[in-house]
């Protein structure tokens, strides 16, 4: 009986100290919120994370979970964890497709993949956005196409639809970039494929006048000249001040 006791007490205390450990025990849903807001608003990333983790796991449903999960999307993504903000804001998507601030989780899917620090007036950075992987770009600008398309009224749209128009001439400049690569090693039907892409794709970009002219050139080296010539006539009608020789220049460099 009293070794009964005794095992009775030692759990019992077991239970206590781990309650008495955690700062947050007996906290409501509300507090947990409010204390890993304050975290997010301190740019306490790991904290926020931590408290809003303890919230769904102890309040997984109502309003506050749901801010949870959106929050959590938000953090990730501003600590880095591009898997995980991309992980949680599908997982959002998926059980609270009709929440009435999805559209800006679909807003974050896009800025997810959007760098910033790659911007059209960056004096910081020198790397080419040419020279960049595309993938990030590409799902950049399919998120932000379904966010305009489910959602063309969102507050959120307008940003969206600029920011499409920056990585549309984005990927526009990786294409020349590689076009540019084929030319150089004597590979002109590859080259051509892409300068034809350019124009069919992204025809309001700046690099459609560099992708004419590889045309022009791709079609001269495999001894084309009705079709060199026939490309030359649409460049010289659209861009009559081009130079005679595209220089290396970025298009998105203007300094």
């Amino acid at each position: 009986m009293s070794l009964l006791m005794a095992i009775a007490m030692t759990g019992c205390g077991l239970f206590s100290g781990n309650s008495n450990d955690d700062p947050t025990s007996g906290w409501s849903a509300e507090k947990l919120y409010a204390e890993a807001h304050d975290n997010l608003s301190s740019s306490d990333w790991g904290e926020a994370l931590r408290l809003l983790d303890i919230l769904q796991t102890r309040y997984p449903f109502g309003r506050y979970a749901q801010q949870a999960q959106m929050e959590m999307a938000y953090a990730h993504w501003k600590r880095g964890d591009t898997d995980e903000a991309i992980s949680s804001a599908d997982r959002f998507i998926k059980q609270f497709p009709n929440h009435p601030n999805v559209d800006y989780i679909y807003y974050l899917r896009g800025l997810i993949n959007f760098n910033d620090d790659l911007g059209l007036l960056s004096s910081i950075t020198r790397q080419d956005l040419a020279e960049r992987d595309p993938k990030s770009l590409q799902e950049s600008f399919d998120a932000f196409k379904e966010l305009v398309t489910r959602f063309p009224d969102s507050r959120y749209t307008p940003d969206a639809i600029d920011r499409m128009h920056y990585l549309a001439n984005a990927l526009a400049s990786h294409e020349t970039y590689v076009a540019r690569y084929y030319m150089r090693r004597g590979a002109y039907v590859a080259a051509l494929n892409r300068a034809q892409g350019i124009v069919k794709n992204y025809f309001q970009s700046p690099s459609v006048e560099e992708a004419m002219q590889i045309i022009v050139q791709a079609y001269d080296k495999m001894g084309m000249p009705v079709l060199r010539d026939d490309a030359k006539r649409v460049l010289d009608l659209n861009f009559p001040q081009q130079a005679s020789v595209k220089t290396e220049k970025s298009w998105w460099k203007i300094w």
